[in-house]
């Protein structure tokens, strides 16, 4: 099946958190046309089942499929560890590529400098207890240390807009306490909600050699070397943004136009079975 070079990106997240892929990707891909879902009447996703969230991520891929997109982007984690394989299985047969930010999270850390064989893991519960970063770094570099830590407070947080404050600070030092003394090479922020605490982050590092990664990024980067090496890269205007949520699109709004520096044209909510 041919895909259209003018079919939008489709990149879903449990909330407001896959905008920060979002951002990345109309930075690395102006050109892009970009669909974007985010579950908010179900976020967090991270203290649910396996079986739960799978469920979710296939909804939510089939409303993406609906919309002929001709990529898709799983901005997050917990979905990357819990339903990747099963995303990639349902659209194959249409020829459309599945990127995840566990794949773009781990390639970023492999190529970063290593000076001590250390990395860390910050994520949601679900994503910390799957094992999934590991398996992903082991597969490639069994040489690597890997240090991890659930940080279930920082969505929440995050989804009311707290990222920036007292509360915010004094969360990531007790989170992030036994991680700032280990001289590790890279700390992936293995939640797409993370970044956007990233500056607080980069200070309780500072004066370190420690690389934070954000996939937000290195997700942006492979989506621009798929879509070059299978011709589809659209190209003219700057692309269009869809944006929908299955609940609350008031607050949705705000924050996500106060995060992407722009006005959000089309906001709708979506209920999905």
């Amino acid at each position: 099946m041919s895909l259209n070079k003018s079919a939008p990106i489709g990149i879903f997240d449990s909330g407001i958190g896959g905008l920060t892929v979002v951002k990345s990707v109309m930075q690395t891909l102006p050109s892009e046309n970009i669909i974007y879902f985010g579950d908010t009447a179900r976020v967090p996703y991270g203290i649910k089942s396996m079986d739960t969230v799978r469920e979710y991520a296939i909804q939510i891929t089939d409303f993406l499929l609906r919309k002929k997109i001709k990529l898709i982007l799983i901005a997050c984690n917990t979905v990357s560890a819990a339903a990747s394989n099963e995303i990639r299985e349902r659209c194959a047969e249409k020829g459309i590529t599945v990127l995840d930010v566990v794949q773009a999270g781990t390639k970023a850390s492999l190529e970063t400098p290593a000076r001590n064989n250390k990395i860390g893991v910050i994520g949601t519960l679900a994503t910390i207890n799957s094992g999934t970063y590991d398996n992903a770094i082991h597969t490639i570099d069994k040489s690597k240390t890997i240090f991890s830590r659930a940080c279930p407070m920082l969505v929440p947080l995050a989804e009311e807009g707290w990222t920036d404050d007292e509360i915010a600070e004094s969360i990531l030092k007790k989170y992030l306490d036994d991680f700032t003394d280990k001289d590790l090479d890279a700390l992936i922020l293995g939640c797409t909600h993370y970044p956007l605490f990233r500056n607080k982050i980069e200070s309780l590092f500072e004066g370190s050699e420690t690389r934070v990664i954000d996939s937000a990024d290195a997700i942006a980067n492979m989506a621009l070397e798929m879509l070059t090496s299978a011709d589809l890269l659209n190209s003219g205007k700057n692309g269009d943004f869809e944006c929908y949520v299955s609940d609350k699109p008031q607050r949705f709004q705000e924050l996500a136009e106060r995060f992407l520096g722009k006005k959000l044209n089309r906001l709708e909510i979506v209920a999905l079975k």
